[in-house]
């Protein structure tokens, strides 16, 4: 894994590479914002590590422009101030976390094992035009999706390997979707799962009956591809904070988009 280490202190890009190293990562330095767009410009890596306070480009604005081009690639920021008002604003513009210094390079690790970790988003729908125009969709912006039409294969797909998120239709044929949700849920208790639906007043009562049984959300369809983006990410961010001492992905938010 490509790590991208940002500071404009050269003894802490040197520490944190040389550890990277020594733990089989392939890490990439930069002494300012300007320079780490630069090198992502170059290569995209697999995650940022950055400082917050650097001369010219902030660590915020860099992770701003970052997340511009590559919404799902993971930041961390590390700061030695107590900056209350850049923290929030680098946490609402998707850092997966501001980390005090020094750091805790145990946690980062820990982090990056689970980054490295294999996951898919597995989409549940009847209509398979539906299916390949999503996955098509989502393998552009860099996601491995499977597909299922079979209500009944759903759970065998989930044994198989790690699922980040299952986007579930809520009609299937002759199946209602809550059922699989609940099979889901009985197996997978904190699964995250996003209902999906064409029939927005036909099937209301499913759609609260999902919230009720732990849908992390619904989407009406045709939905925006961002929104779907920007819920996959929210999902993906609330696993790694779990790790880097935030939120836990478990939490629902039990939302619908309007």
């Amino acid at each position: 894994m490509k790590i991208l280490v940002v500071d404009d202190d050269q003894r802490m890009v040197k520490t944190t590479c040389d550890i990277l190293r020594i733990k089989g990562f392939e890490p990439v330095s930069a002494f300012s914002g300007e320079e780490a767009l630069e090198k992502l410009e170059l290569d995209k890596p697999d995650c940022v590590l950055m400082d917050i306070k650097m001369p010219g480009i902030s660590g915020v604005e860099a992770l701003k422009r970052m997340k511009a081009k590559y919404p799902s690639l993971p930041v961390i920021l590390a700061t030695a101030y107590a900056m209350d008002d850049l923290v929030e604003e680098a946490k609402s513009h998707g850092a997966y976390a501001v980390l005090t210094k020094p750091i805790n390079f145990q946690m980062i690790l820990a982090f990056l094992s689970l980054l490295h970790q294999d996951e898919s988003v597995l989409v549940v729908d009847d209509d398979p035009n539906f299916c390949r125009t999503l996955k098509d969709v989502l393998a552009l912006r860099g996601y491995r999706v499977e597909t299922e039409t079979e209500p009944s294969k759903v759970i065998g797909h989930m044994q198989d390997n790690y699922k980040l998120v299952v986007l579930l239709d809520i009609k299937l044929g002759n199946v209602d979707g809550t059922t699989v949700l609940q099979n889901i849920r009985d197996k997978f208790p904190t699964k995250p799962v996003v209902l999906v639906t064409g029939y927005r007043d036909e099937v209301a009562s499913s759609i609260e009956k999902g919230l009720k049984i732990g849908a992390y959300a619904c989407l009406y369809k045709p939905f925006e591809t961002e929104s779907l983006i920007r819920l996959i990410e929210e999902i993906r961010a609330k696993k790694y904070q779990e790790v880097l001492g935030g939120m836990k992905p478990s939490e629902s938010h039990a939302h619908q988009n309007p």
